[in-house]
């Protein structure tokens, strides 16, 4: 009898590996994989929190994803920090510390949902390490002994971590970034290896783009708590246009509080635009958004279910661009008239051609809020204070609450019918060579969502050793309202080795062989 009972456990538990071994080899050979993204709004209590991740983890929702991503910032605090395992060290914390004994409760819970959900969960948290586990970090340690780090933390459908990521760029927060820049990627048992970084870190060459041009990573997880800004960074704006630049897939979580100026989630397939995408506006949400992800071994094209809201009124708070340190001129829109505008315009150096044609609806109502347009350039360094700066190569057409400057990059609280209809846009840029950069079409309507690849025409072409040239245009016969921007976004990051910056030696020495003086 025993004999019998060893011989069918045995032969069950071949048969569950075969099964596994199987399913593991459809994942792999399907041309997708389905992913979810949780725009999340935190309260400011962890178990809340906590609540509210089981609950998405768990929900009909979610059922078919293969991998979640959770937002920035919002699961714990300062205030309950917990250690991470190493991913070397392959661990899981439901299986290794079931009682949360070493690691934080919040930590083996969400370890065990992983486990128990069989899906690949990224978190973002506050992680403590002690200093003396990193004795080749000289520099200064709290009294207390800690590291404070902003971290993603990837588990696998076992519950295990197996990716762990620091966040290099901080947004003025009081945490630590690591002795020396990580780069953080992991593979998954359907054929797909992600690179991850957070927030602010998509406006810096170390780590996201970096993990495209030296490890061709295809595909990212990217948690963010975006604080947006008008005429060029909100949230689902720029992430499209990191996306759509670099030809990659990138899986966007977004806190949701529009009241602080947060939200912003998308799932963004290269070339091809949004699968899904989201901007609250009124209030947050905690929803999760899924979509099937084409996989960029096959050229299979993937039908995309778009979640594109409109907005009538908005309560967003939203940061301002230093547009006053931009070289700008208003645009002469008579009411009930139509117009135009060939010209070019510079700041310092750096030149834009505008090619613009307007049909004007009407005149705008008594004591009712209106926008108007500007186009505006700007090269330098972009002067947020207290963070990480990058230069920028910027154009573009944008709104106006007022005759000034000063009236622009500002989101009008009742959004009226449009008064202007762009029947033409068109933006040429000669863009200087560089070590490393990426430029980018910058668009958006007054619903906080970006114009969609099938809506405006984009090329770059390097022209000569030392330039690019580039083109962003409505696509022809569509006309747009609605508009706040219309541009292109020139990072150029630290401007190392850029053509016509340094000395005529400095450029021989970066390679320039006619160095611009």
């Amino acid at each position: 009898m025993a004999k019998n009972y060893w011989g069918f456990s045995l032969f069950y538990l071949a048969l569950g590996l075969m099964l596994n071994l199987s399913q593991q080899a459809s994942l792999f050979k399907r041309d997708f994989y389905t992913a979810g993204v949780v725009e999340f709004k935190p309260s400011n209590e962890l178990s809340d929190n906590l609540a509210g991740y089981l609950e998405i983890i768990h929900s009909q929702n979610a059922t078919s994803t293969d991998i979640i991503v959770f937002p920035e910032s919002t699961l714990n605090s300062a205030g309950s920090t917990t250690f991470v395992p190493n991913p070397e060290d392959q661990i899981s914390p439901c299986l290794s510390d079931p009682n949360a004994t070493y690691y934080e409760e919040f930590l083996v819970t969400l370890s065990c949902a992983a486990r128990n959900a069989s899906k690949y969960i990224v978190i973002n948290l506050t992680e403590k390490q002690k200093c003396e586990d990193v004795p080749e970090d000289t520099r200064p340690c709290a009294s207390n002994g800690l590291n404070v780090f902003n971290t993603n933390v990837v588990f696998d459908r076992q519950g295990v971590v197996v990716s762990r990521y620091r966040k290099v760029h901080l947004y003025g927060e009081p945490k630590n970034s690591t002795f020396l820049p990580e780069l953080s990627t992991f593979e998954t048992d359907f054929g797909v290896t992600f690179g991850h970084f957070i927030c602010f870190d998509i406006l810096f060459y170390t780590p996201a783009h970096q993990l495209i041009v030296e490890q061709g990573i295809t595909d990212f997880v990217y948690p963010a708590m975006w604080f947006s800004q008008l005429p060029f960074l909100t949230a689902v704006q720029i992430q499209l246009g990191w996306s759509y630049a670099n030809n990659v897939n990138l899986l966007a979580a977004g806190a949701s509080d529009p009241i602080v100026g947060n939200s912003g989630s998308g799932i963004y397939h290269g070339r091809s635009g949004s699968l899904r995408s989201v901007m609250r506006q009124e209030s947050g949400e905690r929803s999760i958004y899924v979509a099937r992800v084409p996989k960029y071994r096959t050229k299979r094209r993937m039908k995309r279910d778009l979640n594109r809201q409109v907005a009538t009124s908005s309560s967003f708070n939203i940061k301002r661009d230093y547009l006053e340190n931009f070289t700008s001129e208003e645009l002469q829109i008579d009411a009930g008239k139509t117009g135009n505008l060939s010209q070019n315009l510079c700041h310092g150096g750096f030149c834009c051609h505008f090619d613009l044609a307007w049909r004007s609806l009407r005149k705008p109502a008594r004591n009712t809020s209106h926008y108007s347009y500007r186009v505006g350039i700007y090269e330098g360094w972009r002067n947020e204070k207290r963070l990480d700066v990058n230069y920028i190569r910027n154009c573009g057409v944008f709104t106006c609450s007022g005759d000034s400057i000063d009236d622009c990059g500002q989101l009008l609280p009742d959004l009226q019918r449009p008064l202007v209809t762009f029947t033409h846009l068109e933006i040429r840029v000669t863009y200087p060579q560089s070590w490393v950069f990426l430029l980018f079409p910058d668009t958006l309507l007054d619903n906080l969502l970006p114009l969609e690849p099938k809506q405006f025409e984009w090329s770059q072409k390097r022209i000569s050793e030392e330039s690019h040239q580039v083109r962003l245009a409505l696509r022809k016969s569509l006309e747009v309202k609605h508009l706040l921007t219309f541009g292109i976004y020139g990072n150029y990051y630290n401007n190392e080795c850029t053509y016509g910056v340094g000395t005529a030696e400095e450029q021989l020495e970066c390679g320039y062989k006619n160095p611009k003086i």
